[in-house]
């Protein structure tokens, strides 16, 4: 069933049906035209033939008269060829009353102006007739019979038929192995994007000089280019993380051994308040290039590999409801075994364990946080706190944004931030549902647009 979709959507099986399709329509047109020129080629020599007889008898009469004529057709009569087509004559007087002949009712053709028509002989034999004025009281009538070329057609049709049939499937099969070898091409390059290692990129053709090895050889400068871009950011990141946490790092040894130094109270109050505003700071260093670096690598498939996440999901609650009844909190836990997902197992960790930091640290003291996971996957973290105000849940899972709630620990409101970007990393999508207490975060597939 899955290859039957992805043929349906693949380009290169629509340009064979195409293919397949016109062979089947230009077939079919030329055994259309060859039987109407077969058959407008039998009614032109039957005219033919028709004439030349007509100008024999017209010809007889001038120089026998009407006895010879009549003896000339009775010979005529008598001697029909068997493979040819079989004649029939009239000769009348003004009245239409036969004189000689095996035509015993002249046809609604005028002789004065030599008419000629098909007409039906005894009612059911198709000829041609042609006739003429003999004289002032005397007509003629030549009629042939149409030939029986439906043997001839039905043979015609057979070989078009099996020639048709041929044509399709040289069609077909020539038009699959091209297409699956340009399918190949093609999807080489495609896994080259998903999965830009080293293995992906030795793949791709080099050979051929055609437009997909134009587009492979764009592919590769564009793969090895975005590489580059990606080795400089994550380098330059690192260098200015570095950079910026040394120092904060050293200031914080150095207000470590002022405080070791017994300062006044006060003074003391000041300086393990500003150690508290260097570590806020330098957890909002580290929020912010890891945001980073799952906004880089959105959609990248490298470095993912089967996750339990049911066991990540349990070990974390287990971890936490020991922390949450000294809290005086409540954790409910509902986890379904068995969800497996591709993904970075530390960046999911930092899903969950966000999302439940978030729901503790809003949530009074005497309130109960859920965490839920069914097979999708989909998470749920869910609390009965305060909730979000309406005004502002649109902007919730922005970059220092609280969601205008307050907590005894306040942060630098990067979490959810953080979470959005594990979630498009890994092909999922966060978002805010309705509930009718408190807040309800739910993580399941992205939905395809």
């Amino acid at each position: 069933m899955t290859s039957f979709i992805a043929a349906r959507h693949s380009i290169f099986a629509r340009i064979v049906l195409w293919a397949i399709f016109t062979a089947a329509i230009i077939t079919c047109t030329l055994w259309l035209l060859t039987n109407s020129t077969i058959e407008r080629a039998n009614r032109m020599a039957l005219q033919r033939a028709v004439d030349v007889d007509l100008a024999g008898m017209v010809d007889i009469y001038a120089s026998g008269g009407i006895e010879e004529l009549a003896r000339r057709i009775d010979d005529r009569l008598a001697l029909q060829p068997r493979d040819g087509n079989p004649a029939h004559y009239m000769v009348a007087d003004a009245n239409g009353v036969r004189i000689a002949g095996d035509i015993t009712r002249w046809p609604k053709l005028r002789a004065s102006v030599s008419e000629a028509s098909d007409l039906h002989l005894n009612g059911s034999v198709r000829a041609f007739a042609h006739a003429t004025q003999l004289g002032p009281d005397l007509r003629l009538l030549v009629a042939h019979e149409y030939r029986d070329i439906s043997g001839l057609t039905r043979q015609i049709s057979l070989t078009f038929l099996l020639s048709g049939l041929l044509a399709v499937v040289a069609v077909a099969l020539g038009g699959w192995i091209a297409a699956h070898r340009l399918a190949g091409r093609i999807e080489r390059i495609n896994a080259a994007f998903r999965l830009p290692d080293a293995t992906a990129m030795q793949q791709l053709e080099t050979e051929g000089h055609d437009e997909i090895h134009e587009l492979t050889s764009h592919s590769v400068n564009a793969l090895e280019q975005l590489k580059r871009l990606a080795t400089a950011h994550r380098e330059t990141t690192d260098h200015v993380a570095h950079e910026i946490r040394t120092p904060l790092m050293h200031l914080d040894n150095r207000l470590v051994r002022a405080l070791n130094g017994s300062p006044e109270r006060e003074t003391a109050s000041y300086i393990a308040d500003a150690r508290t505003e260097i570590r806020a700071i330098i957890r909002m260093l580290e929020s912010l290039l890891d945001i980073a670096a799952s906004e880089a690598r959105r959609g990248d498939r490298y470095g993912l590999a089967p996750v339990d996440l049911s066991a990540v999901a349990t070990r974390l609650g287990e971890l936490y409801a020991d922390s949450a009844e000294e809290s005086g909190h409540r954790l409910e836990l509902d986890i379904e075994p068995g969800v497996i997902l591709e993904g970075e197992e530390m960046a999911l960790t930092r899903l969950i364990t966000n999302l439940l930091d978030n729901a503790f640290k809003f949530v009074p003291a005497g309130g109960t946080v859920w965490l839920k996971l069914r097979k999708g996957p989909e998470l749920v973290v869910s609390d009965d706190g305060p909730g979000i105000a309406e005004a502002h849940r649109h902007r919730i899972f922005e970059k220092f944004d609280r969601g205008g709630r307050q907590s005894v620990t306040e942060g630098a409101g990067l979490g959810l931030a953080l979470c959005r970007a594990i979630a498009e990393r890994h092909h999922l999508e966060i978002n805010l549902t309705t509930s009718e207490y408190g807040a309800c975060f739910t993580v399941k597939p992205e939905t395809r647009r």
